[in-house]
């Protein structure tokens, strides 16, 4: 997914809520401040044994409403099959900006995929056998550290072929579109990214810039109608999003999609939508709590 960002901006004061929760439902508590719109999330199990409380902490530029957080942090924990009771206690806090940045660095290192590492820029890294993908977390989250991004990056590495046109629908901070355009070697090959949000637009541009891949065409809005088909297609959004738009992507798909951002509760709700298309083969990946979907149309 990695839409959510922060711009640097010294003057700035952010919000923290800190969450208390019983440590199996952390991952269910990051899933909920998402859903709010958080501009970044952090997890402490260190030395927690299972059952016992995490902290779970969702940075804000803006606070939500308390009734929004409450409601939301409920759906979220009954989605993951909690009863929704599982929240110790909840504390927010100002942080200045350079605090946050700093947390944020000591925290964040690089991810690792059979073909791709995706790191921060200050590491430094190097790899002979693997593409490395740089991106400035003090410019952008979305990390590629996220379970749905990193199903995204296995889709790519073990079905894409160089050559392949690639939309990527919600390309966040740009990541997936620069694996390709990098695993690609192939700079005609051609790459469009949109996302309906225009400073993350902004920002995967300068994600690709850093890459060298400033060749990608992004665009700010959403699939449509007069977008031409592509070979490979990837929907790095949720399944809300995902359904109304399902049978477009169906369309626009000329060999192979990708839908990500998918949560196992939710798998059937889109396999079904998928029957009624016609779509009656697929493959399924999962990492954690996430699914993703993978057709492969025959040519």
């Amino acid at each position: 997914m990695g839409n959510s960002h922060l711009k640097v901006d010294d003057n700035k004061s952010w919000y923290a809520l800190e969450i208390n929760v019983i440590s199996d439902a952390f991952e269910a508590v990051e899933f909920g401040l998402n859903e709010l719109n958080s501009i970044g999330t952090e997890i402490s199990t260190l030395g927690k044994l299972q059952n016992q409380e995490s902290l779970v902490v969702g940075y804000f530029d803006e606070k939500p409403r308390d009734k929004d957080v409450e409601d939301t942090l409920k759906k979220a924990l009954k989605i993951y099959g909690f009863s929704g009771e599982e929240i110790a206690q909840t504390t927010w806090k100002e942080i200045e900006n350079q605090d946050w940045l700093a947390e944020w660095k000591k925290h964040w290192k690089p991810t690792e995929t059979d073909r791709f590492i995706v790191a921060p820029s200050w590491e430094n890294v190097k790899s002979d056998d693997k593409i490395v993908i740089e991106i400035e977390p003090g410019m952008a989250f979305g990390t590629g550290t996220h379970e749905t991004t990193k199903l995204c990056l296995r889709a790519i590495e073990n079905v894409y072929k160089r050559g392949m046109s690639f939309l990527d629908v919600g390309t966040g901070t740009g990541i997936l579109s620069i694996a390709v355009r990098k695993f690609s070697g192939n700079k005609k090959t051609k790459i469009f990214a949109c996302d309906i949000d225009s400073e993350a637009v902004n920002i995967a541009r300068e994600n690709a810039y850093r890459n060298q891949t400033e060749d990608i065409e992004f665009h700010v809005g959403s699939i449509n109608e007069e977008m031409g088909t592509f070979d490979f297609v990837c929907a790095n959004v949720t399944a809300d999003i995902i359904l109304p738009m399902l049978p477009l992507l169906v369309e626009k798909t000329k060999q192979v999609l990708v839908l990500s951002g998918v949560l196992i509760e939710q798998e059937n709700s889109i396999l079904d939508e998928l029957k009624k298309l016609g779509v009656s083969e697929y493959r399924t990946d999962f990492d954690g709590e996430w699914v993703s979907i993978l057709v492969q149309k025959q040519v």
